[in-house]
């Protein structure tokens, strides 16, 4: 965690970069460009579907909120009779050949993120091919696929493209890695289809969203409450997501008093990482809850959130998918 917060610095609040970041940038650019045109000109091949495919991704690294968006536009994507399903690489599952998740999927198998959006009823599968993993969704009924997390994924052929920006801290010093968050060069911005701003305040040619909470809910049984009762408490949150501050700093803007505990994104709990030694409540991402629910104490608590996003949003994307599959 060292390292991380010493990079981290130097991404989001101007404390120089190590001195070996600058030659290994160079190098990671050269590479990342060199990939990209080769995809462009067609000498690595991608994989192109029978069937519209939406990229939802971001250029930095860390959270910016692709996975509550992503359920958001399976919703709206079904509200306007579509059948989507969601492909994901499965970060932190040990599952590597394709695989379509079952009723009950394993989050150390499949991974944390597609668990979640899986419980949202949506078909998902999973695997490093991800061509081959998108076409089990075909397969399974599926007329349109998202790819979770895949803007940079380009065997697999897009119709759309949807980069999520967080808000906030935008893209840092706006260097490629590892001296800054950037993944690609921001002129990659300019040919993705629709931009989505995650917080702050969204910039010209960007549709803005909010992540919405309300209610906690128990991993142990499953009951309800608002979150509005632990105003004023004190309790400790647990968050292994790209931008745990983020998270900390919600419940905080909720009035309640934070012990934060930051992971690694993915991490694998057990146990002992969530003995703090009191009775204090803790409250965690549906992200961790799907890790914890089978050693949930009664006082440990997810945080449900909800990408809002105006409607001009979904009209656009819908416009573009129904386009796809005219083509297709």
């Amino acid at each position: 965690m060292a390292l991380i917060d010493t990079l981290e610095s130097a991404w989001y609040r101007g404390a120089p970069a190590p001195w070996w970041t600058a030659p290994l940038a160079l190098l990671y650019g050269a590479v990342t460009r060199t990939r990209s045109l080769l995809f462009r000109r067609g000498v690595l091949r991608s994989v192109r579907l029978a069937a519209p495919v939406v990229v939802i991704g971001n250029l930095s690294v860390g959270g910016t909120g692709k996975t509550p968006l992503t359920i958001a536009v399976v919703e709206a994507l079904r509200e306007r009779g579509h059948r989507p399903g969601v492909v994901s690489r499965g970060h932190g599952g040990t599952q590597r050949e394709p695989l379509l998740l079952g009723a009950a999927p394993d989050p150390a198998r499949v991974g944390d993120e597609p668990c979640l959006i899986h419980a949202s009823g949506v078909p998902v599968a999973i695997g490093r091919d991800r061509p081959a993993a998108a076409q089990l969704l075909l397969d399974a009924g599926c007329d349109v696929v998202l790819a979770d997390d895949g803007l940079q994924h380009y065997r697999l052929a897009r119709d759309v493209e949807i980069c999520v920006i967080d808000g906030v801290r935008r893209f840092g010093n706006r260097r490629l890695l590892p001296a800054g968050p950037l993944r690609e060069p921001l002129t990659r911005l300019q040919r993705v289809d629709l931009r989505v701003c995650n917080g702050g305040v969204a910039e010209p040619g960007e549709y803005p969203m909010q992540l919405h909470g309300g209610d906690v809910v128990a991993l142990a049984d499953g009951r309800r409450q608002s979150l509005a009762t632990f105003r004023g408490q004190r309790v400790h949150a647990v968050a292994a997501i790209g931008n745990p501050q983020r998270f900390f700093d919600s419940l905080r803007d909720a009035g309640i008093e934070v012990i934060g505990h930051p992971f690694a994104d993915h991490h694998a709990f057990v146990p002992g990482d969530l003995a703090f030694g009191d009775q204090l409540p803790l409250l965690m991402t549906d992200k961790d809850a799907v890790k914890c629910a089978g050693f949930a104490r009664p006082d440990w608590f997810r945080v449900p959130v909800r990408a809002q996003l105006p409607l001009a949003f979904f009209d656009a994307l819908t416009a573009r998918v129904e386009a796809a599959l005219r083509r297709h």
